[in-house]
């Protein structure tokens, strides 16, 4: 098994300031694993799981089951409840042990799904909990040096060639082919990916999604999730898919939430300040099992845009900042992919290619207006280059070389 020790360090950092913890996140992605290592550190621990017919029977006979566990000394407990958002009332009940009991026990509460999005209504649990996001494996995670969040933020393009190339290259070819979800990536076979890949998303539109939403028309939403692949890297336009299925803007609109809300895509918003002409509204679409997508291109930027968007949750929940991830389009059709922001304010601009690796006059065009750092990451192997644009500085470089020190 490999230690996810990245999320262990968020973890402790997390549950000494709140006493709940929502642990969200793909399905398989291995929270309940992780979960129940957590508890291994916790001499008192109580693992609960919904889909446990006998868990289950013992919340509703006594909802305050937990104070029964047979302890081993006077140590703070850690009661982990899975799944529990599939419970009808399951916002009341929380809110109800925690006001009663945050000061006697650590509770963490882990489910496929986002949780945050899950807890919206009039049964608030507002200030009662932190995120804390568990994503598939990315190259940064699996490998040895990170970078200080403060020395990236000072010096993005630099201080970045911590880690032996030939690891990094090695994790970056397993991720390409087959992703970053634990159990595929350790047998590190396309064949068992493949088999492992036909049932994954169906199973959660069959299965989760059924459980907790009014979902019909099943076979409409597997059509909708089949076509996603083919629309990874550009403007997502729900008005043009709804015209392909036949259904309403705001059905596909309604699909497209849960895809996200059981982390089968994530999607980022155009950055639109001192941007003459750019485009509003349209975001672009990325998928968290991305060998689904067959566009070599297109799987490259995804895998860069979940490595992005890892460290940005992660740093949000250290508490380094308030940090968003974006891309740059105008309505002449210049494009860059990618955009860090820090409190609404652009930090480093990312462009991916390929194999490409001289300089996007695109990335020139938009760092001219920004005046910001800007790296472009290529697929192809031994690029680093600096180059000056005017007062500003742009790195070209082999993706992995650069993000496998991503804090």
């Amino acid at each position: 098994m490999i230690e996810r020790r990245l999320y262990r360090n968020l973890w402790e950092e997390e549950s000494r300031d709140k006493q709940m913890v929502f642990l969200s996140g793909p399905r398989q992605v291995g929270k309940t694993t992780f979960a129940k290592e957590l508890a291994k550190s916790y001499k008192n621990n109580l693992y609960f799981n919904w889909d446990i017919i006998s868990n289950k029977k013992t919340l509703i006979e006594n909802p305050t089951f937990f104070e029964g566990i047979n302890r081993v000394d006077e140590s703070r407990p850690l009661i982990i409840f899975d799944e529990i958002h599939k419970y009808k009332n399951w916002k009341n009940y929380l809110k109800g042990i925690y006001d009663q009991f945050a000061a006697e026990y650590k509770f963490l509460i882990s489910g496929s799904g986002r949780l945050d999005l899950y807890q919206k209504g009039s049964d608030s649990l507002a200030g009662r909990y932190f995120n804390f996001h568990l994503f598939p494996f990315t190259v940064a995670e699996l490998s040895k040096k990170r970078r200080k969040i403060s020395d990236f933020i000072k010096s993005p393009l630099n201080g970045f060639d911590l880690n032996d190339l030939s690891a990094t290259r090695r994790i970056w070819t397993t991720l390409f082919d087959i992703g970053g979800f634990p159990e595929p990536f350790a047998k590190g076979k396309k064949s068992f990916w493949i088999k492992w890949s036909a049932a994954y998303a169906q199973q959660i539109i069959r299965e989760d999604m059924r459980s907790i939403s009014d979902v019909r028309n099943v076979d409409n939403i597997e059509i909708l999730f089949s076509l996603l692949p083919s629309k990874v890297g550009s403007p997502f336009s729900i008005n043009n898919i709804a015209e392909d299925l036949q259904v309403s803007f705001d059905t596909i609109k309604n699909w497209i939430r849960l895809f996200d809300i059981f982390y089968l895509t994530f999607r980022i918003s155009p950055w639109t300040s001192k941007i003459p002409r750019s485009i509003l509204k349209e975001k672009k679409l990325y998928l968290f099992n991305y060998p689904e997508i067959q566009n070599a291109a297109d799987r490259f930027e995804n895998m860069i845009a979940l490595e992005l968007s890892r460290a940005i949750h992660t740093w949000n929940e250290y508490g380094y900042g308030r940090f968003t991830l974006h891309y740059l389009r105008n309505k002449d059709k210049e494009e860059v992919d990618f955009l860090i922001s820090e409190q609404n304010k652009p930090v480093l601009l990312v462009e991916t290619k390929l194999s490409d690796d001289r300089l996007a006059k695109n990335l020139t065009n938009f760092q001219n207006i920004l005046h910001i750092p800007a790296v472009q990451l290529v697929q192809k192997e031994n690029v680093f280059k600096y180059l000056k644009n005017r007062q500003d500085k742009i790195l070209i470089v082999t993706a992995h070389q650069w993000l496998s020190s991503l804090p």
